[in-house]
């Protein structure tokens, strides 16, 4: 029973994370796929890129909730069938983990490319990180939004502050598992909730080392200052 239990709410989890909030937000907006703007994902930051900053906050919300919405489906088993706390904790830990994989590989967002092959996308999976670690430990979301705001703010680019959504999430599970105040199985969802990031975002890493990613926060005001363009603090576009 145990073994259906974390089948179903892997599936479960992963079937949450794969709604396409994004598509749908920026669609209902301005009729537009969000899929053919930008980077072609479904994340709140190209949502934002394709209907302004209203859609791009909405998405970011839902998105977030993808993953904190994992919480209830442990709880929902674990009420159900008796599981011993390791059982648990694995599962709170692979159903983030599934809501990520939704996300950025969404089932309802299949399509087939050129050589007929069958291809799933999504978004970077920043923000359903960040809900699945709160799933795991609440208050976690003061200590992420407010250092990956800093490093939106003052990194200046958009995919590192992603990638470092989950890298915080680490280092927090790392602190607590030491100090006895958790497992340190949770330190897995940090480790390869950035592995996922990472993997997702291989052409903005591409990009970053190129020097040729889109800017934003104060790397983005002094940007196109620079380019004699009106300053402001998401650059939407690329500079020339």
């Amino acid at each position: 029973m145990v073994f259906l239990a974390f089948v179903l709410c892997i599936a479960v989890s992963y079937l949450l994370g794969a709604i396409p909030f994004g598509l749908i937000i920026v669609k209902i907006r301005t009729g537009k796929d969000v899929r053919g703007v930008g980077s072609g994902r479904t994340g709140g930051t190209n949502a934002m890129r394709a209907a302004g900053v209203l859609a791009g906050v909405l998405t970011a919300v839902f998105d977030i909730l993808k993953g904190a919405s994992t919480y209830f489906v442990v709880s929902l088993a674990n009420s159900n069938i008796q599981m011993g706390s390791i059982e648990i904790i694995w599962l709170q830990v692979l159903c983030g983990l599934a809501a990520i994989l939704g996300h950025n590989y969404s089932i309802f967002l299949m399509y087939r490319n050129e050589e007929g092959k069958i291809r799933l996308t999504g978004g970077a999976g920043g923000a359903t990180c960040l809900g699945g670690a709160i799933a795991i430990w609440p208050p976690i979301i003061w200590f992420i939004i407010g250092l990956a705001l800093m490093v939106y703010i003052f990194v200046g680019y958009a995919s590192v502050t992603t990638m470092s959504i989950a890298l915080i999430a680490t280092g927090v599970f790392i602190y607590r598992a030491s100090m006895g105040y958790a497992s340190w199985i949770y330190v897995v969802y940090g480790v390869v909730a950035e592995l996922l990031l990472i993997w997702a975002l291989r052409p903005n890493i591409k990009r970053l080392i190129e020097g040729k990613e889109r800017s934003v926060g104060i790397r983005s005001y002094v940007q196109r200052r620079k380019a004699g363009k009106r300053p402001e603090f998401y650059n939407g576009e690329d500079l020339d």
